[in-house]
């Protein structure tokens, strides 16, 4: 076995295959600023589907008692649906990314699966305030995670048309910054047009979430353009397009098993940064006495923290690289996440002091992960990548929320008490999961690194 101009050569087989050089998807030279600008806008665009729509308003309105007595159920119906979801999401993800960099129809099917988002946003209007509209509710929601996921699979992947390896982390970070800074204007734009935050209100800011995403998306398929390939491969269908992908990711085991052991160790570590928010609003309530408005500013303000830490430790990335960046969040969450548990009868200060700090670095490490993952992306494979990368994610995103459980009901048994009077405890299983992330992450050669052996 040896190496010639970028091919490994394997004698005894006269087998001749591609090097991977990480990294080699990403562009040579810098693209305009505009370019850089309108990619990042998506993030900005979208992030009213995450941020109003799914996790502050629209996803409580669902559960709460305008659709009927017993919330409780709702919330499990609720749970259940979204389950589903992921499953679907899990299925389709690496497929459609995949098709996408077969095609080099990347921009063309971001543009759909954009506008469809946006459509889907905007028909929330019409979940009326009635039991009898729950489950078009659910259904609606239900399908708009599926295409925001497809959509990120392809946005995420088109990062290699607008960044080199040695800006690929500023990048990403100015695009995942812009995401909180878009998720904390258009709160504050609703909190003013809006403010009782009626039932009729809700409906209205579906509205405004879809003229919204269809308005600020426009500049990234202005400044965009498909790139088809050189080779027009031939079609196949859907079970030749599994059929495909097992063969790829057999592939990728073969010649690049740090991005496999990446997509594992990311999994794991992204649910624990997701439960840090999913579960930070009841933790402020439920444990620090938060009331809603509090709990309001409390997200404003966590969303601005996580938007300007982001682009600033996008720039570190580019210098330290992104492993660097990564476990350095990850320690400093898990530190701070001990300190929440052992202070947490020391009443609200604990919280802000401590959440704001944790907000800090939940941005940074999911866009280290993107950059991350950027860097090792082999030419033609980025959307089949990142498909897997939401695949791997929906994969374990049952660990935050089995770990907090399980923490609480640990701590109820030990103390004696309730589960309500023990809801801190919860915040240990968070801890957990972005430590088992960490340790998967360790024995992983930084790509940055990686590149730099790899070109002397």
């Amino acid at each position: 076995m040896f190496t010639l101009r970028g091919y490994r050569v394997c004698v005894s087989q006269t087998l001749i295959e591609p090097e991977l050089v990480p990294g080699e998807a990403l562009r040579a030279e810098k693209a305009s600023k505009g370019k850089v600008v309108a990619w990042a806008l998506w993030d900005w665009a979208t992030q009213p589907f995450a941020t109003v729509i799914t996790t502050f308003v629209f996803g409580v309105y669902l559960t709460s008692s305008y659709f009927g007595e017993d919330t409780d159920k709702l919330s499990v119906d609720y749970g259940w649906a979204m389950a589903a979801v992921g499953v679907v999401i899990a299925l389709l993800a690496p497929v459609l990314g995949l098709g996408s960099d077969r095609s080099g129809r990347r921009m063309r099917n971001l543009l759909i699966s954009t506008a469809l988002l946006a459509a889907i946003s905007a028909s929330l209007w019409f979940v009326a305030p009635a039991p009898s509209y729950f489950w078009l509710g659910v259904t609606l929601l239900g399908i708009g995670n599926i295409i925001a996921e497809i959509a990120n699979v392809n946005y995420y992947a088109a990062i290699d048309q607008v960044s080199t390896p040695h800006n690929v982390g500023r990048v990403s970070g100015l695009g995942w910054g812009l995401g909180y800074l878009g998720g904390i204007t258009i709160m504050l734009l609703i909190i003013v047009l809006l403010p009782k935050l009626s039932a009729d209100d809700i409906r209205a800011a579906m509205l405004l979430c879809g003229a919204w995403t269809a308005v600020f998306s426009i500049p990234i398929f202005v400044a965009l353009r498909d790139r088809r390939p050189a080779v027009q491969p031939e079609r196949v269908g859907v079970v030749g397009a599994y059929r495909e992908l097992f063969s790829s990711v057999a592939s990728l085991w073969r010649r690049s098993r740090e991005t496999v052991y990446f997509l594992i160790a990311s999994a794991v570590f992204r649910d624990g940064l997701a439960g840090v928010f999913t579960f930070g609003a009841i933790l402020a309530g439920g444990t620090f006495g938060f009331e809603f408005t509090e709990v309001m500013i409390f997200g404003i303000v966590a969303n601005l923290t996580a938007g300007l830490s982001t682009m600033i430790f996008g720039l570190i990335d580019d210098r330290i690289g992104p492993k660097a960046v990564i476990m350095g969040s990850l320690i400093s969450m898990v530190v701070l996440g001990l300190f929440i548990f052992a202070l947490h009868d020391q009443g609200k200060v604990v919280f802000w002091m401590c959440g704001l700090l944790l907000t800090l670095f939940v941005g940074p490490a999911q866009s280290a992960s993107r950059s991350y993952l950027a860097r090792l992306a082999p030419e033609g494979q980025t959307g089949e990548i990142f498909g897997l990368y939401a695949t791997t994610g929906r994969a374990v995103s049952f660990l935050s929320s089995t770990t907090w459980a399980l923490s609480i009901m640990i701590a109820a048994a030990i103390t004696g008490g309730s589960k309500e009077s023990v809801q801190y405890a919860g915040i240990l299983g968070i801890v957990v999961v972005l430590a088992l992330g960490l340790a998967a992450l360790l024995p992983i050669r930084d790509p940055k690194k990686r590149r730099e052996v790899a070109l002397r």
